[in-house]
């Protein structure tokens, strides 16, 4: 008797617990289900057809709209016809809403950058910092194609800031053309927030260098350059490199500076350029540089793999030059242009263009330099802006033809500087 009441109780006790798991199954069965259900409408609503966008925002619908308008057209090849550009592939709330009589402070500096998609997470937090007008191209070869399509409208689908200011610009091989992504939910599935569109980005991050695409594809870095330049409306540029950081409140400080002394036409502001350790937070001000800078966490940009590229910057000069004031930004002092200076500058859009037949490594932005040098411009550095690149450059850390693109590109200069002569008939300068 004793036994057989201990027995039932144990079926009572197992029969709860096999209750209590099968609820628990079908709750779990109903979260999967209901979260299949969320992605597969983040998707439809993402890349999504014409028929399947009934509830989502107007102005989601017409940035869809855009994009597909944008790839139909098959982009525009390069003066060379190796690449097809495919301009404005999205555009920014600001550039489409800017017209005659608006706030003409959002015309007159931009930032421009290049990058391939396996760089483009450092935008997070390059326009973190910035937040004014940004232009991007993007070069993507292969199946990345597809991937930067997706993942730039993405993020201008889900990053309001992104969608606000940034405008993105897309160069691939000539032979190839983007699309939409409206099948690939493999890749695509799961982004349904700005964080998350980010973190796919962080997965490509260490997929390749710039430099080392692979199956002998060339990284046009000075056609990415002008491609981005010229994508923006604003009549000053600032051009970088992606792993680059603007010191804080320069667009701010630009204009409070123009208002009380107007760049001249021949002039162009140089912003001192640095490198900074990797583990070190990237400093805001001049004052929170310049303590980096003395204790050796910070350093001049390519100090160790081309000391002579920055050297004419002066650094000891600027470090030293007296700041008005914290909010001020001036002219320091101007300097004439030597080889081989490839300085970083805010430019009008009247400065040449960079000259296309560069790519890979060496001399790109030297070429550039030295023609505004014999168009006859000067080199105004400002006291208090600055870059920061993100980590030391080292040697051995760039890739295995590296040394031999740089030697191609050094006859390729020898070249460029004897057609300069021919350009600019009456300057007396020379490279």
């Amino acid at each position: 008797m004793h036994l057989s009441k201990k027995c039932s109780a144990f079926k009572v006790v197992l029969s709860a617990l096999l209750i209590v798991a099968l609820l628990q199954l079908m709750y779990l069965s109903f979260l999967s289900k209901l979260h299949g259900k969320q992605q597969r409408y983040r998707y439809s609503e993402l890349f999504g057809s014409s028929g399947s966008k009934k509830n989502a925002p107007p102005e989601k619908n017409s940035r869809k709209e855009r994009l597909r308008y944008s790839l139909s057209t098959g982009g525009i090849f390069d003066n060379s016809g190796q690449y097809r550009v495919y301009k404005n592939l999205i555009k920014s709330d600001l550039t489409t809403n800017l017209k005659p009589g608006s706030d003409p402070s959002a015309n007159i500096l931009a930032l421009a950058t290049h990058t391939t998609i396996n760089n483009l997470h450092h935008l997070e937090s390059l326009l973190e910092r910035w937040q004014n007008p940004l232009s991007v191209a993007i070069f993507a070869h292969g199946e990345d194609v597809k991937f930067a399509t997706a993942l730039v409208y993405a993020l201008s689908f889900f990053c309001p800031q992104i969608q606000a200011l940034v405008d993105f610009h897309l160069v691939c091989l000539s032979g190839e053309m983007a699309s939409f992504p409206e099948q690939d939910r493999e890749h695509f599935a799961g982004l349904d927030d700005c964080a998350s569109v980010f973190s796919r980005l962080e997965t490509h991050r260490d997929k390749h260098k710039n430099y080392a695409i692979g199956g002998n594809i060339s990284y046009p870095n000075n056609l990415l350059r002008n491609v981005a330049r010229g994508g923006t409306e604003c009549s000053h540029v600032l051009v970088i490199d992606i792993d680059m950081m603007p010191s804080a409140d320069l667009h701010e400080q630009f204009l409070a500076m123009i208002m009380r002394r107007e760049p001249a036409s021949d002039e162009v502001l140089v912003l001192p350029a640095f490198e900074i350790r990797h583990a070190r937070k990237m400093p805001a001000t001049k004052s929170e540089l310049v303590q980096l800078y003395q204790v050796g966490e910070v350093r001049p940009f390519y100090e160790e793999l081309c000391p002579r590229c920055q050297a004419p910057t002066n650094y000891s000069q600027w470090i030293n030059s007296h700041v008005r004031g914290s909010d001020s930004l001036e002219v320091a002092y101007t300097l004439v242009w030597v080889d081989p200076w490839e300085p970083f500058y805010i430019g009008p859009h009247t400065v040449p263009l960079y000259d296309e037949s560069f790519k890979q490594y060496g001399f790109n932005r030297i070429s550039q330099a030295c023609e505004l040098h014999v168009a006859g411009f000067r080199f105004s550095v400002l006291s208090s802006a600055f870059l920061v690149h993100r980590g030391f450059k080292i040697q051995g850390e760039f890739h295995a033809k590296k040394d031999e693109e740089n030697k191609h590109n050094r006859v390729l200069f020898r070249s460029f500087k004897e057609g300069l002569k021919t350009k600019y008939p009456s300057s007396t300068r020379r490279c």
